[in-house]
């Protein structure tokens, strides 16, 4: 925009002229002092509580002390090599997952068999030293948790999004039953029964252990809800869709896979993403029902009496890890619309 366009948009008119004012007055007094809390008066790299108590701004040495114990929360500290291999793991397969060119079947194979390596990782396969879940947390129960609930949840929402459509009464009265019941009940609820209620009803040799409760209660949380957008985008392709490939004789599933599914899914990415950033936001919840997440590492590190337990910083630390999880995935879901309406 040239210079007079923007001064022109910025005190044109009475209107433009008020809210200029407003605006500055608030990067006045706020985000200016805020700026200098956070950056011009914080103390940085220096490991001394002492240092954190006489400091006029922001103690991000803080979250430089306890950077381990927010990241890999109250995993034994001599095995966080481990959990650090998990993660590593994890953001590599998801950076290599956002290429076209790895879109191929083998895929899918590569992502279970990082998983089970992940698992193994964690719970000491390899001849490792065990550490069980009830151990486990920081990043790597938010990404495992993320990841998994997601992966799983994404092709159940389908195959109950297909079901709700079916001609058979039993089969779509089911699915609307288990869709409707999930989404009436907050996602709190189904933690605590999967958590709490569930040991009271089967024996200790058939329990899974807490963190296989949570996973499978955020998968059955996240395929309700993907199954309802899917259902909106398949109801969104024109009959003559379904016409054209009865006419090639192609089979029920032929047709759902090569025909439907594809363009239903390119008119709902965007409340696709909205659902995963939500259900990524959603693992922050475990912490009620005692698994360790990175939200739960940090309230841990801040009840070190060595430290004044600056909160604002430590969970504005998690917010920015929160966010850089939940941006990326936006752009990525920004390049998957744009794609596909290119390839339209």
């Amino acid at each position: 925009m040239p210079a007079s366009g923007l001064l022109g948009s910025l005190v044109g008119t009475p209107m433009n002229s008020a809210l200029t004012l407003v605006f500055a007055c608030i990067i006045l007094f706020s985000v200016l002092p805020a700026f200098r809390w956070a950056v011009l008066d914080a103390v940085w790299l220096d490991p001394d509580p002492a240092s954190c108590r006489a400091a006029s701004g922001a103690c991000w040495n803080f979250v430089y002390a306890k950077l381990g114990q927010l990241i890999f929360g109250i995993y034994p500290h001599e095995l966080r090599w481990r959990p650090f291999l998990a993660c590593a793991l994890i953001v590599a397969l998801l950076a290599w997952s956002v290429w076209p060119a790895s879109w191929r079947r083998r895929l899918a194979w590569i992502w279970l068999g990082s998983l089970i390596c992940v698992f193994l990782l964690m719970g000491g396969g390899f001849g490792l030293t065990p550490v069980p879940s009830s151990l486990w947390g920081g990043l790597p129960v938010t990404l495992i948790l993320t990841v998994v609930a997601i992966g799983l949840g994404f092709p159940l929402g389908i195959l109950l999004a297909l079901g709700r459509r079916s001609k058979l009464p039993a089969l779509r009265m089911s699915c609307v039953v288990f869709i409707e019941g999930v989404r009436g009940l907050p996602l709190l609820s189904i933690l605590f029964v999967a958590s709490i209620m569930l040991p009271l009803f089967l024996p200790e040799s058939l329990l899974p252990d807490k963190f296989v409760r949570a996973l499978v209660a955020l998968t059955l949380f996240a395929s309700a809800y993907f199954a309802e957008v899917v259902r909106g985008g398949l109801q969104a392709i024109p009959k003559g869709q379904y016409e054209a490939a009865a006419a090639l004789a192609l089979p029920y599933w032929n047709t759902q896979r090569r025909v439907i599914l594809p363009q239903a899914i390119r008119i709902v990415i965007p409340a696709l993403a909205n659902t995963v950033i939500v259900m990524i936001k959603n693992t922050s919840l475990v912490l009620v029902v005692g698994l360790f997440d990175i939200i739960s590492s940090g309230k841990a590190a801040l009840a070190d009496p060595a430290w004044p337990s600056p909160a604002a910083e430590t969970f504005l630390f998690i917010g920015g890890v929160f966010f850089s999880i939940c941006f990326s995935f936006s752009r990525f879901a920004d390049f998957l619309e744009a794609r596909s309406k290119t390839n339209h």
